[in-house]
């Protein structure tokens, strides 16, 4: 089981994620690259921030891993939250677009668009909750 949040548990969400026939389906007209900020929380084991990336392009992701800052800063979405609500939307407790315009998860970039990839979104949680995840904090 790969740790959240590591390079190894990117890699297992895009192939994941490329083997979904759903989300191909849904995203086929949605591109973007996405950074997934997981905020510390050292009474969790999480002790510093980690830049996840996604390039989501039409219905596949080209790439996933762990980036700097400034790499995931250029990123067309930011979507940022402490650890304890990433690990929520993993176990499929808490919804993205609800946590989105709630203030759970917050995020830089076009809300709208994401809004009316509301499938797509959702598929990409149920992908990512699908992952076997070893958590910190277990």
């Amino acid at each position: 089981m790969a740790v959240f949040p590591s390079d190894e548990w990117l890699r297992t969400y895009k192939d994941a994620i490329n083997a979904s026939e759903t989300y191909a389906l849904l995203a086929s007209e949605w591109e973007g690259d996405v950074a997934y900020v997981v905020e510390p929380e050292p009474d969790l084991g999480v002790m510093e921030e980690s830049w996840g990336w996604v390039d989501l392009w039409h219905g596949t992701c080209r790439d996933a891993r762990l980036v700097t800052p400034e790499e995931g800063g250029r990123s067309r979405y930011v979507i940022r939250a402490a650890y304890s609500q990433w690990k929520e939307v993993l176990l499929g407790r808490l919804d993205p677009i609800k946590a989105m315009t709630t203030g759970k998860l917050k995020l830089r970039g076009d809300l709208p668009e994401i809004s009316r990839q509301r499938e797509a979104v959702s598929e990409l949680a149920r992908i990512a909750s699908g992952i076997p995840t070893t958590f910190p904090d277990a």
